[in-house]
Formats: structure tokens, C-alpha cells, sequence
């Protein structure tokens, strides 16, 4: 059978990366592709178990180097027990979030040498890379301003994520470090504006997955 295909969804906070991977996995089964939706931190039982010390802040004041070990950890067993089969079985997985979120993440906004990074990364992902990478590019606090709104509950609550909760000028070396990454990889990467409407945004992705697929002769 087949190989399928790995689609990585990547940006900063409120970016818009749930809204759209759920249009184009709508898009895809319309047209009788099998799509395997996913995410990290999560998406295998082992990882969701991480994923709560993870975002609630459990492990911060172990350090940035605890962390990017915890997520290294959770992104192994997802790729094993999630991404691998269903590569496999030859279905399109659409991830929140992989790889390049621990490059800027714990990398280059939370201070981990690049070579560091760069050796946990391999051993994590152990040869699984995404074919295509969708970067969702939006001003940091337009972002954050997204995730308040979307979130009224969790705002009452006063109970941002570990990471929502930084300050702008970290969120915005976070979206520096994205469109670094795109630019160092324009083969895998591309740079998806998000500040447009969600139906606008995601013909935009379509344009983007749609000659991805066809040049691959999956489209």
C-alpha cells in the first residue's frame, strides 16, 4: 500500500490551526480521502497523559530542558502508536503541532541550544517527518487577543496555558522563529496568513495541500 501523507499545522497561539484542520479534514473525506486528525502535545494515550503536565505548568519549575524531554517523550509514543500506522495505511494525518513547535518553543524562545534540540528531535521522531508543514502567520497579539475570546471560560477562570500566558514580546520571538523555519525550509514549509476570515484562510490552505498532493499523485 501506499505511503500516506504527513501534514504538520504550526503557528503561535490563536493562529486558527484547530479551525482549519478540521475544514480541510472535511474537505479531504468529502473528496474519499481517510484523514487521521491529531495533535501534540497528545494525541496517543501516553502523550495525552504528558499533555496535562504539560500545559498546566507542572513542569516548569523543572526548567525549558525538563520540558522539550516530556514533549520528546510524548512525541515518540504519538508517533509510534498514531502517526506511523496510519502513514502506513496510507491515510492523510493532519497534526496540531510537531517538530517545529519544539525548535521555537523550548528552542529558540525558551533558550535550548539549536544542537541540543536538534539530537532530542531525532530520537523522538525517529525518521517521521512531515511532508508539509502549514504555517499559520498572525500578529502575536492579535493571537492572544483570539484565544480570550474564544475562550471566555478559561478567562474567568484566570487559567491560561503555560504557554498563553508569557508575554507578547515572547510570543513575538516565537513567530519570528516560525517564519525562520519556513525560510530555511521552503520545500516542506509554507507560510499561511491567518488574520483573514477562517473560510478565506482555509482556500488558502487548500491552494497550498491541493498541488502538494497532485505533484505527489495523491490529489
Amino acid at each position: 500500500m501506499k505511503r500516506g501523507v504527513f501534514i504538520s499545522f504550526e503557528g503561535g497561539e490563536g493562529a486558527g490551526k484547530s479551525t482549519q484542520i478540521r475544514l480541510l479534514a472535511e474537505r479531504l473525506t468529502s473528496l474519499g480521502r481517510a484523514v487521521v486528525v491529531t495533535r501534540e502535545p497528545g494525541g496517543s494515550a501516553g502523550a495525552e497523559a504528558v499533555r496535562h503536565v504539560l500545559l498546566s505548568g507542572a513542569a516548569e519549575p523543572f526548567g525549558v530542558g525538563m520540558e522539550v524531554l516530556l514533549f520528546a517523550a510524548a512525541r515518540n509514543d504519538h508517533v509510534e502508536e498514531i502517526i506511523k500506522p496510519a502513514l502506513a495505511d496510507g491515510s492523510i494525518v493532519l497534526c496540531d503541532r510537531f517538530m517545529d513547535s519544539s525548535r521555537v518553543y523550548q528552542g529558540t524562545a525558551g533558550g535550548l541550544a539549536p544542537d541540543f534540540i536538534s539530537t532530542v528531535e531525532r530520537v523522538a521522531v525517529d525518521g517521521t517527518i512531515p511532508d508539509l508543514t502549514l504555517i499559520f502567520d498572525l500578529d502575536a497579539l492579535e493571537g492572544l487577543q483570539r484565544v480570550k475570546a474564544r475562550s471566555p471560560e478559561q478567562a474567568l477562570a484566570g487559567t491560561p496555558d503555560r504557554f498563553e500566558k508569557d508575554d507578547i514580546a515572547v510570543h513575538e520571538a516565537r513567530r519570528r522563529a516560525f517564519l525562520k523555519i519556513a525560510e530555511a525550509e521552503p520545500d516542506r514549509c509554507r507560510v499561511i496568513r491567518a488574520d483573514d476570515a477562517p473560510e478565506a484562510v482555509a482556500e488558502a490552505v487548500w491552494q497550498a495541500v491541493s498541488p502538494f498532493l497532485e505533484e505527489r499523485g495523491d490529489g
